[in-house]
């Protein structure tokens, strides 16, 4: 190998190591790969690429070490070093001290091949940076613990006990080792030795004691098979001691040891915060690394366009347009007047649609082209319709009308058949209900002062009176009701106990709400303000979201798309507005309906879906934007240039 400009082309003989690459991953030779003095201009040169040339090797390449991830091996020759001088006997520059940052990162990449089994260039590479990858003390301690040498391993953990902060640890570390010990005895039908591990080694350490119980009642398991069943235990071997030394790296400082897996740690949390920060990401979150590519930002938008009178975000790598409803797919015109309400069912494959023209509309969702068909028209409805509630079995639908209806429907879906028309009288006003998760009751009410709980039948099982209703719905306990009434907030009552108690409180009247399927917040349409979103638990405003044009009309706003991350509303300036959670800034307008937008409804298992309803008469469906060739993107972004 020549050094920068040496002369002549002549290969400088090889000399041996100044000693073995130790068996320990955290011994070295040298600091911060500075050669040691005596050593040859070619050996340093080597020593600085972190290649050492084998005693056996002669004159020639070092075995094995011809080349190691794209750096010529000693002895071979190669670029020439960005350290060496100009001259060919000079030596090398001392390199500068290496950040803790540095030597962390280093660090994170040597566990990470050394989980490879790719130990020789762990070595090297530990070598050649100065670094160790963790305490002597500490490599001894893991390969006694993978060997199953628990005395050595229990004396190593003395070595360690000035090395860990808390000396509590080195007693649940013990234990742990113990355990292990004890169950390996067991499978291997060691009666005796684990008996006296029991009593003489575990129980001393006064250290859970229950669990010492559990343990001692293993004894009476007739055969291994019982005993990793009823342990929950891999049984003798690596899995298990590699799950072993995984609880036990927790107990000991990162300085000394690395925690498992870091870097794999570090980097899903990266892929997963970027996620998280993404205003359009709309797929089932996946932890698996092999998912993504590591070597870009996650990225799923990043420009504007319009198709279609629909106005939305541009994609970027074909993420958002696989999966964001921003395009109108379908336009439903079978309704003839005014569609109030649209509603998907639970599990997705239905969607019911009420209007001013007395009917509900129930479409087939076609899994495969996500296409809707009708399938059922239930009519009668002599106030319209403004509100449906669909059965949590997707059973039974309710259906209620506007301020001066006094009746509601209750259909069966799969016969088409009025199960209920339920009135408890003329001077009620029953538009808005909702229904416990039990599924046999639901509850009802109006702003004429009357709250009901009813079943299936139409029954009246409890009543609150004095409450003027605007919006209705059961929490998940089975119990607690939110409604919204005329005095600007949102109590709950709790038919058991019949307590009430104030949880949000606005400033303006609430046209309408729902809440998330965690049951932690809550998304209210305030008239003449917009669109806002409540901590229920916190009973804090969390966010305002600018955009949509509300003011008295009852519109209908939503959660939807994977992990519920995305809101979408209505409004009066014929528009859907879709935001993220976190984002006040709504992220796509969607046009195409001519009049008010009253309703927006999320497909629950179709993410990349979305239903509005308008007083237009229609009822648009919105699903992912069509296939656009990324040469048309750019001649098309071209033309808008110009």
């Amino acid at each position: 190998m020549q050094a920068n400009g040496a002369g002549g082309g002549q290969q400088q003989q090889q000399q041996p190591p100044q000693g073995p690459v130790g068996p320990e991953l955290g011994c070295l030779s040298a600091q911060n790969g500075e050669a040691s003095a005596g050593t040859a201009a070619s050996d340093q040169l080597a020593h600085a690429n972190g290649l050492l040339p084998s005693a056996n090797s002669g004159g020639g390449s070092p075995s094995g070490l011809s080349v190691n991830n794209g750096v010529p091996a000693a002895g071979v020759p190669g670029p020439a070093s960005a350290e060496l001088g100009g001259g060919g006997g000079s030596a090398l520059k001392k390199k500068k001290r290496l950040s803790q940052s540095d030597e962390d990162v280093i660090r994170l990449i040597g566990q990470h091949l050394h989980s490879l089994g790719l130990n020789q260039t762990v070595d090297l590479l530990m070598q050649e940076s100065g670094c160790r990858l963790e305490h002597p003390s500490a490599t001894k301690f893991r390969n006694h613990v993978m060997e199953g040498e628990w005395d050595k391993a229990e004396n190593d953990l003395n070595e360690l006990k000035a090395l860990v902060h808390s000396p509590h640890a080195i007693v649940r570390m013990k234990f742990l080792l113990l355990q292990q010990k004890y169950l390996e005895y067991l499978e291997d039908g060691k009666v005796l030795e684990a008996l006296q591990v029991l009593r003489c080694e575990l129980t001393p350490l006064k250290y859970n004691t229950e669990r010492i119980h559990v343990l001692s009642g293993y004894l009476m398991c007739s055969h291994a098979e019982d005993l990793r069943a009823k342990a929950e235990w891999e049984g003798k071997g690596t899995a298990s001691r590699s799950k072993l030394l995984d609880k036990l790296q927790t107990y000991l400082p990162p300085s000394v040891m690395l925690p498992p897996r870091r870097l794999q740690n570090l980097l899903r949390q990266a892929v997963e915060l970027q996620r998280d920060r993404c205003l359009y990401h709309n797929t089932k979150l996946d932890s698996n690394l092999d998912s993504v590519s590591l070597l870009i930002d996650h990225v799923c938008s990043r420009g504007l366009r319009s198709v279609c009178g629909a106005l939305y975000v541009l994609p970027c790598l074909g993420i958002m347009r696989k999966q964001f409803p921003c395009y109108t797919q379908q336009i439903l015109t079978e309704h003839c007047n005014e569609v109030w309400f649209c509603k998907f069912s639970n599990d997705g494959t239905k969607l019911a649609t009420g209007s001013k023209d007395t009917t509900v509309i129930i479409w087939q969702v076609d899994p495969d082209t996500h296409q809707l068909k009708l399938l059922k028209t239930l009519e009668g409805h002599a106030y319209g319709v403004s509100y449906i509630a669909w059965s949590p079995d997707d059973n039974y639908l309710v259906a209620c009308g506007p301020d001066d209806c006094s009746e509601l429907w209750l259909w069966n879906v799969q016969t088409g058949e009025l199960r209920t028309k339920m009135s408890q009288s003329h001077e009620d006003s029953l538009t808005s209900v909702a229904w416990n998760p039990d599924g046999k009751r639901f509850v009802t009410g109006g702003q004429r002062g009357q709250f009901y709980q009813c079943d299936l039948d139409g029954n009246l099982l409890d009543s609150w009176e004095g409450v003027r209703v605007q919006c209705l719905w059961c929490l998940s306990d089975g119990k607690t009701v939110l409604a919204s009434d005329t005095h600007q907030r949102i109590r709950g009552y709790n038919f058991e106990d019949l307590t009430d108690r104030n949880i949000v409180q606005e400033d303006h009247p609430i046209m309408s709400f729902t809440i998330s399927k965690n049951g932690r917040l809550a998304l209210l349409n305030v008239a003449t303000q917009g669109v806002h979103l409540w901590d229920l638990q916190d009973r804090v405003l969390v966010r305002k979201y600018q955009g949509v044009t509300q003011g008295f009309y009852t519109i209908h706003s939503c959660f939807g798309g994977h992990n519920e991350d995305f809101i979408a509303s209505g409004s009066e300036d014929h528009k859907v507005y879709i935001w993220h959670k976190r984002s006040e800034l709504p992220i796509a307008e969607l046009t195409g309906h001519t009049r008010t937008v009253n309703c927006v409804s999320w497909n629950p298992q179709i993410p990349s879906m979305m239903a509005s309803a308008s007083d237009d008469g229609t009822v648009r469906i919105w699903g992912p934007a069509p296939f656009v060739d990324n040469q048309d993107i750019e001649e098309e972004c071209s033309s808008m240039d110009s």
